[in-house]
């Protein structure tokens, strides 16, 4: 750029010089020009400069000041970094004597806090020594100062371990204050105790009143566990004998509410309806031994009756109950009592696990084993199956009751309850069994209708799986396989006393329909004993359609079992043979499809008890005909197929015989 503008003056110099000499002027006078021109312009600078003299030394002046004050302002500002230099130094010193001081205030709080709660703690005041000892523990003033006196008690036992001098000065008098509390209290406890024991009391009322002052036991126990064992081994032994008396007169009374007559030897499944019972016996309360193996209402007992209030003998002395409604109200009033007095020694006695169990058994134990032995001597004699079953079904649930509350106290109660339970209840099923088994099938009259054995099986085994679907049991699911194989064996030895198989069939089928219908009416359609039935209901069925079609369609059946062969291997020449033989099938059915239509809706109408059924096996028959009618339909010639009625024409005859069960 420099050299840029140097070429350009040199380049304006020479065209200047250029200029002067295409004029022709002198360069010394036109040199002599310039320097005039310099020299006027130098002497009006120097005029300006004087006549600007005095403002020029003004502002050198002004100049000179500004320096002298920014001189005194340097001293000013290093005067102010000196001072406060000196500040931030005491400050920091403040600082540190700050902390300082704060430590020692917390250090002087932390033991004043200290010492003021230990005097406060170690201080027996005149307020609690009066309430100690005139105030009645009942009052809530005393509870205060009970729980202020026990916190002073084991201040002064933990000090005395590390051999404090300030104990010595209130031992003394907070022994005193212990001995009196504990006297107060322990008279209080032993009467809520004697109180248990006066006739018709509501023992409830004394036990709440312990629990709302439960503290003073635990107070007792703390300071003198020899009284605390005085009021433990009290309260056992009034409760014991209270449970005990209460039980056994309420088993003896609920004893006198059964049924005059009970169930017998001779009330088993496979016994006769018409064994006697001797000439002076007393008529049953059960009027019809069907109700022996039949559940009814009975059932409602492990649902909306299982938590129902108990029975009052006294007030159901006209009323009769059977052994399982007594034994569910006997084993309830036992649920309720046991729950709750285990729940109240628990808290408070203060026990837990192995102790709360070992307290509760000193309680409750001779109560348990005399209604073990009670139940024991209630079921020697029993034979209703049923009735068994149930109350083992109401074990099982009394059981998951109480562990629901939180008591499992019971635990071995229920397990001998089963234990007495179930080995009777097997002798007894497995004398079902044999009773049918024994059963002589000539004894009976020859009824093709349903036996009453076979109801009453029904009726028990639904009742025994429908009771058991919650506590399935695999004793229980093999004693009735055994008792279903005896019943199976027992109708086919009793359709063996029929000369005609189809006689034979119609008694399998009602025999066998009346069983499955019970079993889906009361248990589940899946279940193994309704499949089994199912299944043999099926087979006679198809069977008895066989039996029932022959007479009236027999020689079109055998026909069609003879050629099907033929059509099937192609043939066709050997069923051109037949050709007579299916025309005279041909024309008798033609003469005779209504008239037959009519017998076989007359037979089995007459031949079963129940409308659906019979309607059921008249559809099946109707249907199985049509499918020989239209695979005998394939056999024809096509002068035979002329001939046969029009299928259409059967199938509008065969609706007037459609039921509408």
């Amino acid at each position: 750029m420099a050299q840029a503008e140097t070429n350009l003056t040199e380049q304006l110099d020479n065209e200047e010089v250029r200029e002067i000499l295409k004029t022709t002027t002198d360069l010394r006078q036109y040199s002599r020009q310039i320097e005039k021109e310099f020299k006027e312009v130098e002497n009006k600078s120097i005029e300006d400069y004087i006549k600007e003299s005095q403002n020029i030394a003004s502002l050198h002046n002004q100049i000179g000041e500004c320096d002298e004050i920014l001189e005194r302002m340097e001293n000013m500002l290093m005067s102010f970094q000196n001072v406060l230099s000196n500040i931030s130094t005491e400050i920091t010193h403040l600082q540190k004597k700050s902390v300082s001081m704060s430590v020692q205030l917390t250090n002087r709080q932390s033991v004043k806090a200290q010492l003021s709660q230990f005097i406060e703690d170690m201080a027996v005041s005149e307020e609690m020594i009066t309430i100690v000892m005139d105030t009645p523990v009942t009052e809530k003033d005393f509870c205060t100062q009970l729980n202020v006196l026990n916190h002073k008690l084991s201040l002064v036992k933990e000090l005395s371990f590390k051999e404090s001098k300030s104990t010595a000065d209130v031992e003394d008098v907070l022994c005193k204050l212990r001995l009196k509390a504990m006297a107060k209290i322990r008279s209080y406890l032993l009467e809520q105790i004697y109180k248990f024991r006066k006739p018709m009391t509501n023992y409830q009322i004394p036990q709440n009143a312990m629990l709302k002052h439960k503290f003073f036991f635990e107070f007792i126990l703390s300071n003198e566990r020899q009284v605390a064992q005085e009021i433990c081994n009290e309260y056992i032994d009034t409760m014991s004998k209270i449970y005990y008396s209460y039980f056994k007169s309420y088993s003896s009374r609920l004893s006198s509410l059964k049924f005059e007559e009970s169930c017998t030897k001779d009330d088993l499944m496979g016994i006769e309806d018409n064994v006697s019972k001797g000439l002076f016996a007393k008529t049953t309360s059960l009027k019809h031994k069907s109700t022996i193996f039949t559940i009814g209402k009975r059932g409602e007992i492990l649902n909306q009756q299982l938590e129902a209030p108990i029975i009052v003998p006294h007030a159901q002395l006209k009323n009769r109950y059977t052994f399982e409604a007594l034994f569910r109200s006997e084993q309830y009033a036992l649920v309720d009592n046991a729950c709750r007095e285990y729940l109240f020694v628990t808290e408070f006695f203060m026990v837990r696990g192995g102790q709360a169990q070992d307290l509760f058994n000193q309680i409750m134990g001779k109560t348990l084993t005399l209604i073990i032995k009670t139940v024991e001597t209630s079921i020697q004699d029993c034979f209703d199956t049923i009735a068994m079953f149930l109350c083992i079904q109401l074990i099982f649930r009394y059981q998951l009751m109480c562990h629901k509350r939180c008591v499992p106290a019971l635990d071995k109660y229920w397990d001998s309850l089963q234990s007495v339970f179930w080995p009777r209840f097997e002798h007894v099923f497995r004398l079902n069994i044999q009773s049918i088994r024994d059963c002589d099938p000539t004894k009976f009259s020859k009824e093709m209708g349903p036996h009453y054995i076979t109801r009453r099986y029904a009726e028990f085994s639904a009742a025994i799986v429908g009771i058991s679907e919650h506590f399935p049991n695999e004793l229980v699911s093999r004693l009735l396989l055994e008792l279903q194989n005896e019943v199976e064996c027992f109708i086919l030895r009793m359709a063996a006393i029929f000369p005609t198989r189809k006689e034979q069939l119609i008694y399998l089928i009602n025999n066998y329909d009346l069983v499955l219908g019970i079993l889906m009416e009361h248990t589940r359609d899946n279940s193994k004993e309704a499949e089994a039935f199912r299944e043999q209901l099926t087979a006679r069925s198809t069977e008895y359609v066989e039996e029932i079609l022959a007479p009236h369609f027999g020689g079109i059946i055998q026909f069609i079992k003879e050629c099907e062969p033929y059509f099937e291997t192609e043939q066709l020449d050997e069923l051109r043979k037949q050709e007579r033989r299916s025309l005279a099938l041909v024309a008798n059915f033609s003469a005779n499809w209504k008239k037959s239509l009519e017998e076989l809706n007359r037979e089995v109408l007459l031949s079963f008890p129940s409308l659906v059924t019979s309607s059921r096996l008249l559809q099946l028959a109707l249907a199985s005909l049509v499918q020989y009618y239209q695979r005998f339909h394939k056999l024809l010639t096509p002068n035979a197929k002329a001939q046969l009625t029009n299928i259409h024409v059967v199938m509008v005859e065969m609706k007037k015989y459609k039921s509408s069960y």
